[in-house]
């Protein structure tokens, strides 16, 4: 599983040029399931999003997770994150999850953060979505389970 992490100011999705889901300031998370994926990795990586310490404390410094300024996360399903680029230059995604555990580890991923206490809002899992983001920093993470 891999997620791609963006402290943003805001962030809003939108399905078919309507706005189903906006965030003000949190983190924008891409999540990839592999078809190799477990609720384990849903579940790790979904506390190790929450507890990253990348908001700036009092000194500058980051070093405050999403919880302590309050912050919102948007989750996005995004198996192209699990692109095979080593051949050609047309991505394969022979390693990304068939949509029924994708969509299941997806969801709970989701249910974690929200346990966690941080508000979570979402995209559509499996649609065509256009997401806008003002990255805050910008400061951009990547994390493999």
């Amino acid at each position: 599983m891999k997620a791609h992490i963006q402290r943003v100011a805001r962030c809003e999705v939108r399905v078919g040029g309507k706005r189903i889901s906006s965030v003000g300031r949190g983190l924008l998370v891409l999540v990839g399931v592999g078809k190799s994926d477990t609720r384990e990795d849903a579940r790790f990586l979904a506390k190790k999003v929450v507890s990253l310490r990348i908001f700036e404390d009092e000194e500058g410094r980051m070093n405050l997770p999403v919880t302590a300024v309050q912050g919102e996360v948007m989750i996005v399903s995004q198996f192209t994150l699990l692109a095979d680029t080593r051949r050609g230059n047309r991505p394969g995604f022979q390693n990304a999850a068939d949509p029924d555990l994708g969509e299941t580890l997806y969801e709970e991923f989701c249910d974690v953060v929200d346990s966690l206490g941080v508000p979570v809002k979402t995209g559509r899992f499996g649609a065509f979505m256009e997401v806008e983001l003002v990255n805050d920093g910008p400061v951009t993470i990547l994390l493999q389970s």
